[in-house]
């Protein structure tokens, strides 16, 4: 991912572990990486721990945060000290010493503090909204996830338009190499007419058991046909309707549903029974792009009212693939207003992706933080409809979060502290899973080899900065 380095010591220094729950003490290591050394075996030096939101002692003695700690330096050049964190929020970690020069010096370090139920539950980076060339996307499932690897995802959807299966061919490929990518099974639903009426809006479908759009038979795309292991996770389907049993399920769900004046009902009703039914599939139902200028909005002012006022979908896709400010800036200012409302929901980042490669200028501009316990399909679809997720905009350099203030400045602190070292790690292992897919049989046998040999680099990663 593309962020800003603004934290100087990032690469000259290793402080961890980086995350620490409230109240519990934690053995702290700053170590160096290769900058000059500042620090001398046997020596002790001074260590101020500072709460970010605490304000300056000398202005707010009160409130602030404020505690010196005597760190010793071992005999490989590293400082280690035990210390104790209150308040969930970020902590400047500041070191006092005397330089080559003889001048007093300092460096300055952050960790975080975590309260309750964050404590075990980690960061995982990743899109819920990408395309293959199995609909209207440039490379092939497999090689989408290994070039969203080497940019830093731990997670990925492929959401083809109509089809479920190419999510299906990706997960099988890459589950089946040492990787800890984990991809989940997805599609982007759109429904056949219905009265003759269209039914445009998109509907995003995460980790459903089975394909909604292969529940209806219909002509522009044959899915209904394929055998229930291209259209399911497990091999069950519900029956395929024809065009008469689809539209009267339509109708049924248009019963006592408060659709308002203006809004068009079968659009509004069959957005409605989709969703319902991603929900029965056991997936998450993501609302994306309603802003998204195709000619005019995607989605009118009043089907965008119904969706929220009737909590049609679990999460929202605040941010997407466009870099214009009428999709992502309306949208974001949507949520705001809306939880202003007394209507709160779920956030997710997107790209949208038609293209994994670097010179697609969309490809990564957006995405999503979600903490969970592990990186699997139920965690990660557990996580954000619990509220665990903050939206990521990287359309610029200076990136920018949308979700509630608890996650946006952990996340915060995580895209400057964790990530660019995350990122990394998984680089090369990206770059391997492109190879083994597209490389000679030579090729593949030599990504195959390395990448059993680095297996479980950001489990470790994990271990290391989270301390719990």
């Amino acid at each position: 991912m593309s962020f800003q380095f603004d934290n100087v010591n990032l690469f000259d220094y290793d402080i961890y572990p980086k995350v620490i729950p409230a109240g519990k003490e934690a053995a702290v290591t700053i170590r160096p990486l290769g900058a000059r050394e500042q620090f001398h075996p046997g020596q002790s030096y001074q260590v101020v721990v500072k709460a970010i939101s605490g304000g300056k002692p000398e202005y707010f003695p009160v409130a602030s945060e404020f505690r010196e700690y005597q760190a010793l330096c071992g005999p490989d050049g590293a400082l280690r000290f035990d210390c104790i964190l209150t308040r969930e929020q970020q902590y400047f970690v500041d070191v006092y010493y005397v330089n080559h020069r003889g001048q007093n010096a300092q460096e300055r370090f952050s960790v975080y503090c975590v309260e309750g139920e964050l404590a075990g539950r980690y960061p995982f980076i990743g899109d819920l909204h990408t395309h293959s060339c199995r609909s209207d996307g440039n490379q092939k499932p497999e090689t989408v996830c290994a070039n969203y690897r080497r940019w830093g995802y731990d997670f990925i959807a492929l959401t083809d338009h109509r089809r479920y299966y190419p999510s299906l061919h990706a997960m099988r490929a890459i589950s089946a190499l040492p990787t800890e990518m984990t991809v989940l099974p997805g599609e982007e639903v759109h429904l056949p007419k219905a009265f003759g009426q269209f039914i445009d809006p998109h509907i995003i479908n995460i980790g459903g058991e089975y394909s909604v759009n292969a529940m209806i038979a219909r002509d522009d795309v044959p899915d209904a046909s394929l055998e229930p292991s291209e259209r399911s996770l497990f091999g069950a389907c519900p029956p395929v309707m024809d065009q008469a049993q689809y539209e009267e399920a339509i109708l049924k769900t248009m019963e006592g549903l408060d659709i308002p004046e203006g809004l068009d009902r079968v659009p509004a009703a069959g957005v409605k029974w989709a969703y319902d039914e991603i929900r029965r599939a056991g997936g998450l139902a993501i609302w994306p792009h309603p802003t998204w200028v195709h000619d005019v909005f995607h989605n009118p002012d009043l089907m965008q009212d119904f969706m929220v006022d009737n909590k049609v979908f679990d999460a929202f896709e605040v941010l997407g693939g466009e870099n214009y400010f009428e999709q992502n800036g309306y949208q974001t200012v949507r949520y705001y207003e809306d939880r202003a409302r007394g209507h709160n929901y779920p956030v997710v980042g997107s790209t949208d992706s038609h293209s994994s490669n670097p010179n697609n200028r969309n490809g990564l501009i957006c995405s999503t933080i979600i903490f969970a316990p592990a990186c699997e399909r139920k965690a990660l679809m557990d996580a954000v409809k619990g509220y665990y997720s903050v939206a990521v905009d990287t359309i610029s350099k200076e990136f920018r979060l949308v979700g509630e203030m608890r996650l946006v400045r952990y996340g915060c602190f995580l895209l400057k502290n964790y990530f660019p070292i995350h990122d990394e790690a998984v680089a090369e292992e990206g770059r391997l899973l492109k190879q083994y897919f597209t490389g000679t049989e030579e090729e593949k046998a030599d990504a195959l080899s390395a990448l059993a040999a680095m297996s479980g680099r950001v489990r470790k990663l994990l271990k290391k900065y989270f301390a719990f």
